[in-house]
């Protein structure tokens, strides 16, 4: 994949030649080119921005200076032009993998308050967030984004189901992990990690998973629930009976027993 950034401070992103990242970049022909905003500036001093019309703190990218970096970019593929932006919908798992797919991500880093809008409207094909806290530009989001699709890409993590069996990737967090030393400050570690049965194992990962998901995310795990908890197994859905029932906790799923009514 090509990924293609459009910034004010190109050396930001010298972070993604390090790691995961720096990795896919030198080693398994991904590319990551960096494009400068200010010769295309128009004046002497390379200044980008503008105040806003009508008034008000902060500066605007001028539009005909991202039009104009734009237009330099060469295009490969499928591309699809991003911007970052507080009040664009989330960078969620979905997103992620959709982007994945592409052949090219044109990532448009915007400072301060943002760019002017005709610009977003005739030039930007999808404006995402992350978190909900306000940063000073793209640039912070445009690493993310980039970590966060290379993982999709084939041969960028060394274990093929790392990124399958990440938290949200099965609509659940991630489970709680353990190495060691097997005790630690008298913490031992779960009996059930010790004793080599792989079944026992899965599922008692994916019971934490599901504790985890609702204690921390009810929004979440009400989406699972609705969505992928009716298709999942009897032993499965024993997991969540446990989690909904709490004096059920650690019981083995008793003979005969039917599944949870979840339609």
């Amino acid at each position: 994949m090509r990924f293609d950034v459009l910034t004010l401070l190109p050396e930001y992103f010298q972070v993604a030649q390090l790691g995961v990242t720096g990795r896919a970049f030198r080693e398994l022909g991904h590319g990551l080119h960096l494009h400068s905003y200010r010769p295309f500036s128009g004046n002497a001093h390379g200044h980008v921005d503008a105040p806003p019309y009508g008034g008000g703190p902060g500066m605007v990218l001028r539009p005909e200076v991202l039009q104009a970096t734009l237009t330099a970019v060469p295009r490969e593929g499928r591309s699809l032009v991003v911007h970052f932006s507080p009040a664009a919908p989330p960078l969620d798992h979905a997103a992620v993998v959709d982007l994945a797919t592409f052949d090219q991500l044109i990532l448009v880093c915007s400072r301060f308050e943002g760019v002017d809008q005709r610009a977003v409207a005739g030039c930007i094909d999808r404006e995402y967030r992350v978190g909900e806290a306000v940063l000073s530009g793209g640039e912070l989001p445009a690493l993310i984004l980039i970590d966060a699709v290379l993982r999709w890409l084939p041969g960028v993590l060394g274990n093929a189901g790392s990124a399958e069996a990440d938290s949200f990737a099965t609509g659940l967090l991630d489970h709680p992990h353990f190495t060691r030393p097997e005790v630690f400050e008298g913490l031992g570690v779960p009996e059930v990690l010790l004793g080599g049965n792989h079944e026992a194992i899965r599922l008692w990962r994916l019971r934490e998973a599901m504790a985890r998901t609702r204690d921390r995310r009810p929004d979440l795990w009400e989406a699972f629930q609705r969505e992928r908890l009716p298709d999942l197994s009897r032993s499965d859905q024993w997991c969540a009976w446990q989690v909904l029932h709490p004096e059920a906790w650690g019981q083995p799923k008793p003979k005969g027993w039917k599944g949870l009514k979840t339609r």
